[in-house]
């Protein structure tokens, strides 16, 4: 396992933010939250998670959350952490100490359905093709097209066999974020991973603020960035 992820920077502010992406995608998937926070006086520090983009592989949860806090500046003013990258987060909070976190649509258990690695694989190959154009196109016109590039990009670098170590590494594991720090969770709309109000409850009851931003896919701030940052006013 190599030292560190791979990162991208916004900004030059006294203050870090540190934006930790889901699966498939990587790092420019923050392409314009990026520069919005580097425009409140942030220096935005985006990793690629384990497998993605053009970070090392590593195979464990517990990779992910030493490679992450071996790339970041300890205790951040903020850290954002969207699906995979939010369980990331999750895991890794209490040793980062930011001064907020904030989760975006991020799980709180996964199942592998008894299948088994190469079956995990198997099906993450196929999620592959998810990205190809075309597909996101018909599938997510609501995406802006330089979002659909990044994606398939994304996909192209995406090591899924790390991925399915990864995950595979996850199951069983509670996910959900605790308040450790002051800690905000942003949902879709529909969420798959808080579909409902005894979702968002076991949440508000763990000390989190869930906030939903009305009409969101699972990328909540793709096709919709005014509204992503709306939904972080008083966090950011």
């Amino acid at each position: 396992m190599e030292n560190i992820l791979y990162t991208r920077e916004w900004g030059t502010g006294e203050r870090v933010a540190v934006l930790i992406h889901g699966m498939i995608t990587d790092s420019a998937c923050w392409h314009e939250v990026g520069p919005a926070l580097a425009g409140k006086g942030y220096r935005v520090i985006a990793v690629d998670l384990p497998g993605h983009g053009r970070s090392p592989a590593g195979n464990t949860l517990d990779d992910a959350v030493e490679l992450l806090l071996r790339t970041v500046p300890a205790a951040p003013e903020l850290a954002v952490g969207h699906s995979l990258g939010g369980a990331v987060l999750a895991a890794a909070v209490a040793r980062l100490r930011p001064a907020r976190a904030v989760y975006v649509d991020s799980p709180q258990r996964l199942n592998d359905g008894g299948h088994g690695l190469q079956a995990a694989i198997d099906y993450l190959n196929t999620r592959r093709t998810s990205r190809e154009p075309d597909t996101l196109l018909r599938e997510r016109p609501w995406w802006p097209e330089q979002d659909r590039r990044n994606e398939t990009e994304a996909a192209r670098l995406w090591n899924t066999t790390a991925t399915a170590h990864l995950l595979a590494s996850m199951v069983g594991r509670d996910l959900a974020p605790v308040a450790v720090v002051p800690s905000l969770l942003i949902r879709a709309d529909p969420s798959e991973y808080v579909p409902d109000d005894a979702a968002v409850s076991r949440l508000t009851d763990a000390g989190l603020t869930v906030r939903t931003v009305a009409g969101a896919g699972h990328t909540v701030w793709y096709g919709r960035v005014p509204d992503f940052l709306n939904a972080l006013d008083g966090w950011i």
